[in-house]
């Protein structure tokens, strides 16, 4: 609901530019003929906000037009984290749905393909919110989390959780997650298990059900000496 709100915020305010930017796209389209070429992150950067916009309009012009909203709107109020987070949000999230879904494609690696445009486009929002806000964890635990479930990248959720987490007012249970994702890495178990051992260790709060499975996981893996393995809880849910 909130980001439904914030979302039709972000187009009242951006409303006023949007006119002037829409003649430049229509110019754009008719003197450039931008269908049918491959775009990626790295083009956008050569060619300019503008004509990145024009050229992914060909595509989805909805999409489009949001985009050239939240960028101009996160332009305008850097340091309000919700916008970049909405922005994030509706492009990894609900725009990479939608190209996956999208019937009038029907090659499934061009599907892919745009899919993880859609990603890219929303990691770029939060890691340029991040640059605008750097000691606020809200948008280092959003860039985490999609990380984690976008790009099932758990090296890098995990540093990232690990990066709101040493920030003020970072939320209690980051410090959690960046151990659990760390705990899916190969290569790094011992560490993971010494962390999430230590937050088993400051007591019954941080005892939780997925801590204790991951802890039980990796004592396994390691062969962790069975008078060093914390106790039996009974069966754990999965």
């Amino acid at each position: 609901m909130m980001r439904g709100l914030i979302a039709l915020a972000v187009l009242i305010v951006a409303g006023v530019l949007k006119l002037p930017v829409e003649r430049d796209l229509t110019t754009l389209h008719r003197q450039e003929h931008f269908r049918g070429v491959e775009f990626n992150l790295d083009l956008r950067e050569q060619i300019g906000q503008l004509g990145f916009i024009a050229a992914l309009s060909g595509f989805r012009a909805i999409v489009a037009d949001m985009l050239l909203l939240f960028r101009h709107v996160t332009t305008l109020q850097p340091h309000v984290l919700l916008f970049w987070d909405t922005a994030a949000w509706h492009m990894a999230w609900n725009a990479s749905v939608a190209a996956m879904d999208d019937k009038t494609q029907p090659r499934l690696a061009l599907r892919v393909k745009a899919q993880r445009e859609y990603f890219a486009m929303g990691k770029d929002f939060l890691e340029r919110g991040i640059k605008n806000n750097p000691d606020r964890p809200e948008l280092y635990e959003a860039l985490a989390r999609l990380y984690k479930e976008k790009y099932k990248d758990h090296e890098s959720a995990s540093e990232y959780y690990a990066k709101a987490a040493a920030l003020p007012g970072a939320a209690p249970w980051d410090r959690r997650f960046s151990a659990y994702e760390l705990s899916y890495c190969e290569g790094r178990e011992r560490e993971a298990y010494k962390r999430l051992r230590h937050l088993y260790d400051e007591g019954p709060r941080e005892r939780l059900p997925t801590l204790i499975k991951r802890l039980k996981f990796l004592e396994d893996k390691l062969g962790i000496p069975q008078d060093q393995r914390i106790p039996d809880t009974g069966p754990l849910k999965r």
